[in-house]
């Protein structure tokens, strides 16, 4: 997630255990075909110790902010969308697979970019923010309803 316009990056599904090999191939998915990072926030979990996964941070030149122990507070942003995730998308959605479990948070994280206003930007969508999608003013006397997620959202759209 990007912090500043709130928008997903992405997301990386890996089926199995996951070792240092397995999330340096996971980030290479999220990131490929964008800017790296400057900074990434993580947590205190033991896959951020693999030798591996600290190669491939120094090699990118990316500057790891560690959280604060048992204070989750300290990357509210982060955590708030993991809850939102949770409660928006993975609570209400039966997967398959690995292959389909990516596709539906790649269509939630469509949704949450592109049509889901937030607050904390003034009611404008992550897409809008970063400049990515401009829109339009639209006249919505006449509108019909656009699905998304397979259905588990509708946002208004001009007919």
């Amino acid at each position: 997630m990007d912090q500043y316009t709130r928008r997903i990056i992405g997301f990386a599904v890996h089926a199995g255990i996951v070792d240092g090999a397995a999330l340096c191939q996971m980030f290479a998915h999220v990131v490929r075909g964008q800017p790296t990072p400057r900074f990434l926030s993580t947590d205190h979990d033991p896959l951020y110790r693999f030798h591996r996964w600290r190669a491939n941070l120094r090699i990118r030149k990316i500057t790891e902010v560690i959280t604060v122990p048992y204070v989750p507070l300290s990357h509210p942003f982060v955590e708030r969308l993991i809850g939102t995730i949770r409660r928006e998308c993975l609570d209400r959605t039966l997967f398959w697979n690995e292959r389909d479990l990516e596709h539906k948070l790649i269509e939630f994280a469509d949704y949450y970019n592109r049509h889901r206003v937030h607050s904390s930007l003034r009611g404008c969508t992550p897409a809008v923010a970063s400049s990515m999608d401009a829109g339009n003013t639209i006249d919505i006397s006449n509108y019909r309803w656009q699905s998304h997620c397979r259905g588990l959202y509708q946002t208004p759209m001009a007919a």
